[in-house]
């Protein structure tokens, strides 16, 4: 859905609401997919969206509408409503929607809803919920299909028949032993087209992609993506069957991810969107440790040029150039740290290349510094012709030298500290997204001014 037909649904159903025109408002409402009401709720005024919500005949809507409104939105929406809606509503997802929904909650409301919640439901949210919500135990669900190794297949499609209508996802079979752990797993395709006596130990695939309930949930998203699986079996530490990561889980990690991602390597923290009161609030808190690097690196450089201000002031000249070398450098500092951090996300890239990365990307740093530093350099030196008789220390082709010479430098250097620095928090086990821009262009200002002057002083002679 566009956003011109997102504006148009919002002034209808919001004037629809105001004129009490119920009949017209649910036929709306009844008409439209879940996905497309929950991007509608967002964007209503707040103190219509539960309203709305409750518009929808379908319980089962309802609650499929709620899994899909984002979680900047979705806390002000479930404070108005009851306990009670919400615990009809949160029985009517499957049971990794409703833990991600409870994780929004106060301890004291979760353990209210959980009791109002049916024995069943409330035992499988429970469950999940002992689970670390960033690990594969925190997004699996625990609706999967699997029989023992003895089945045979006209049983197994048999089971599926009668069965399979309360699956979250039936796409693949998984073979457990006696012991509940995992053996093999079977595809759908696999199944109904092998013979109907034939037990599930002769046909499964026993070689299966798994990972346990402690493994990040990236490593699922990952996995997922590799090997082009609709779910993942997820076991404990023995091996024993205990949910499934689904493909519709794995989009929004790698949804969240990267969203994350962006948003630390922009030195925005975990921002949030929302435009209320408290997001702004929100972001304040986020934003304002971030950009401390950037402040003392600004304080740094400070101090560096004040330390060459006597060469400063006997060529002005060099302060029309300082925005330009930090900024190339900055450029291309940020590129080779978003190209690495991604590379380190998507598993192109491994901490023990860290030469190699580097190596690449200093020779990327040289070549693009050295073009634009000779460009630069040419522009310096026709400056400083047009100006010679302000120019009282060298001449206006070592003036374009030192320019060139210190672009080139100021390049490479921030190349090089794009690329190692995440590959280096690889390596302690830190989030490499972490080494955010704003550390980067920290370090590239610094340098890059240092360089500066540093070559002005040898080429130039001041």
């Amino acid at each position: 859905m566009s956003h011109q037909p997102v504006k148009v649904l919002v002034d209808t159903v919001v004037k629809l609401e105001r004129r009490g025109a119920q009949k017209s408002l649910r036929k709306i409402l009844n008409g439209t997919r879940p996905a497309d009401l929950a991007r509608l709720i967002r964007f209503l005024p707040e103190p219509h969206r539960a309203k709305i919500l409750r518009q929808i005949e379908d319980i089962a809507s309802r609650a499929e509408v709620l899994t899909e409104i984002e979680h900047d939105v979705l806390p002000s929406i479930l404070e108005q409503l009851s306990d009670d809606e919400l615990a009809r509503l949160l029985e009517e997802m499957v049971s990794d929607d409703a833990v991600d929904v409870l994780a929004l909650l106060d301890d004291e409301r979760k353990e209210r809803l959980l009791g109002l919640m049916r024995r069943e439901d409330m035992h499988e949210a429970e469950l999940l919920l002992r689970f670390d919500p960033e690990s594969a135990g925190g997004i699996m669900s625990p609706d999967f299909f699997s029989l023992g190794e003895s089945v045979t297949v006209a049983e197994a499609i048999e089971f599926l028949q009668t069965q399979g209508s309360d699956l979250e996802m039936a796409f693949y079979l998984y073979v457990t032993n006696d012991h509940d752990h995992l053996v093999g797993v079977v595809s759908l395709r696999q199944l109904v087209i092998s013979p109907p006596d034939r037990p599930l130990a002769e046909i499964m695939e026993p070689d299966v992609v798994r990972v346990k309930t402690s493994d990040d949930r990236e490593a699922v998203s990952w996995l997922v993506a590799r090997y082009n699986l609709l779910a993942l079996p997820v076991v404990d530490d023995s091996n024993r069957l205990v949910g499934i990561g689904t493909v519709d889980d794995v989009i929004d990690v790698i949804r969240e991810e990267a969203t994350e991602d962006m948003f630390r390597m922009a030195g925005a923290g975990d921002a949030p969107i929302a435009l209320d009161a408290s997001g702004v609030l929100q972001s304040i808190r986020s934003r304002l440790p971030w950009l401390f690097a950037s402040w003392i690196g600004g304080i740094g450089a400070s101090f560096i040029i004040h330390g060459f201000e006597e060469q400063l002031a006997k060529v002005a000249l060099m302060a029309a150039f300082i925005p330009v070398i930090i900024g190339m450098g900055g450029n291309i500092g940020t590129q080779s740290l978003t190209i690495v951090t991604r590379g380190l996300a998507l598993g192109q890239l491994q901490a023990d290349q860290l030469l190699r990365v580097v190596s690449r990307e200093l020779l990327v740093g040289l070549a693009c510094g050295a073009f634009y530093g000779i460009l630069l350099g040419g522009v310096g030196a026709l400056v400083a012709h047009l100006d010679a008789e302000n120019l009282r220390f060298g001449d206006p082709l070592s003036f374009g030298l030192t320019i060139t010479v210190s672009l080139c430098a100021a390049m490479v250097i921030a190349a090089v500290v794009g690329s190692s620095v995440p590959m280096l928090f690889q390596r302690l086990s830190i989030d490499p997204a972490v080494a955010t821009g704003p550390f980067v262009t920290t370090a590239v200002d610094v340098l890059g001014v240092l360089v500066y002057f540093a070559s002005a002083s040898v080429l130039l002679g001041i």
